[in-house]
């Protein structure tokens, strides 16, 4: 492909991807027909007649969306009464991403996401491409993000090398050990004991409580679904995730595209030495139906391990993070008594770091190349304390520094050195 590119379809089969649970379900009722089960065809009619207009409006759907590559740019067209023209610059991709659900897997066929850098960034999906066809052209739009003439690199093999890859074993505790695993828990055990105690109410509270439980064990199983042998890989274009057990993702975080880091670490974590590594990226957002999304999680590069492993992994991320931290002032104590200990500020010359919480303490690192603004804040208690928080907002709005609870003249100057050094650090970025 040129940088003139023709136009192009997505895969034939990506109607029936689409459908997902629905095509299956859809499967499921046309069995006994198809396998002549010697019943009415006239009951079986309304089930073909929705099965035919699905298809029909599948095949409508794929036949009308087509998708080329225009110079620097990516043109999605799709709609038949209401036709839309999508131009994606790829000058601003966040990143590239390949996504290959479970029923993906079976046809053959993997997404291709390209996500788009603003906190309300769009993302263009080519749902779906053939396996054979999917690396290859997302190695060429990477290229010509990162300012390639007409993306050779494409036909390149980029090496890679893995920084780090979860255990399954120790993931599967993390996940029973984490509060998503404690609710699932206190859920099956206030099922048994009232099925112990009493029999009668558990038989008549059955179908409220199997709705819980279903809703636990769905939990559990997205967490550790999404976060199945996940390897974070180093390679000339980026960090590599990869990670998954029926659907398989695969994405790429560019240089210099995180907006924040955070490290979290649950009370009972700490008693083992773990930890969690997330990382917010401007853009990210997760499909919730065709035309719309939402505001998706965190991408975890590090599910849960240990504090060295976490502590390369942020070099790699954030390069040159301050590690000297400084507690507030003593009485901070007053507004603040349980967490006092726990709250901790230090930065340099391109990055803030801030500690906080008691059961769940969490640390954020935020580069200052990426905050968008700075606010100060001082509430009723904070004045008679002669108290002032510092806010750094970035554009991921996910994770944020909080100089929390520093004396006034600190904060103050803290905050007009900030500004000059977040001016700074954009210009050199």
């Amino acid at each position: 492909m040129t940088a003139a590119d023709g136009w192009h379809r997505l895969a034939p089969v990506s109607p029936i991807v689409r459908a997902g649970r629905a095509a299956i379900a859809i499967a499921v009722l046309l069995v006994p027909t198809a396998l002549g089960g010697g019943g009415d065809p006239r009951k079986d009619l309304p089930q073909l007649v929705v099965v035919g207009v699905l298809l029909l409006l599948g095949f409508v759907s794929w036949l009308v969306t087509r998708w080329r590559i225009d110079g620097d740019d990516l043109r999605i067209e799709t709609g038949l009464l209401r036709r839309q023209s999508l131009q994606f610059p790829l000058a601003q991709v966040q990143a590239v991403d390949v996504v290959r659900p479970g029923l993906a897997r079976v046809f053959g066929v993997a997404e291709l996401r390209l996500r788009m850098g603003g906190s309300t960034g769009g993302t263009a999906r080519l749902a779906y491409l053939p396996e054979r066809d999917v690396e290859p052209l997302r190695t060429r739009l990477l290229a010509l993000a990162h300012g390639g003439a007409d993306g050779a690199a494409a036909v390149d093999e980029i090496e890679e090398r893995v920084l780090a890859s979860v255990p399954t074993g120790r993931l599967v505790a993390s996940i029973l050990l984490s509060d998503v695993g404690f609710f699932a828990i206190a859920i099956l055990a206030g099922l048994i004991v009232t099925a112990v105690a009493a029999p009668a109410a558990a038989k008549g509270a059955f179908g409220g409580t199997a709705v819980w439980v279903v809703g636990g064990l769905t939990m559990l199983w997205r967490r550790f679904n999404q976060e199945y042998k996940l390897t974070v890989a180093e390679a000339p274009d980026g960090l590599r995730l990869r990670s998954g057990l029926v659907a398989l993702t695969s994405e790429t975080i560019r240089p210099g595209r995180v907006q924040a880091v955070r490290m979290v670490e649950p009370f009972v974590w700490r008693r083992l030495g773990w930890c969690r590594l997330e990382v917010d990226i401007a853009g990210r957002q997760r499909r919730k139906g065709e035309g719309e999304a939402q505001r998706a999680p965190l991408r975890a590069v590090l599910p849960v391990g240990s504090h060295a492993l976490a502590e390369q992994l942020l070099g790699r991320i954030v390069p040159n993070a301050p590690t000297e931290r400084r507690r507030p002032p003593r009485r901070a104590f007053v507004k603040s008594p349980l967490r006092y200990r726990f709250l901790s500020v230090g930065r340099n010359d391109t990055c803030v770091v801030t500690t906080t919480g008691r059961i769940r303490r969490v640390t954020a690192w935020v580069p200052l190349a990426k905050v968008q603004s700075f606010r100060r804040v001082q509430g009723p208690v904070q004045r008679r304390l002669r108290l002032v928080s510092i806010h750094l907002d970035t554009a991921g709005r996910s994770v944020h520094a909080n100089l929390r609870d520093r004396d006034g003249d600190e904060a103050d100057g803290a905050l007009e050195a900030l500004v000059g050094l977040a001016r700074a650090a954009r210009r050199s970025a």
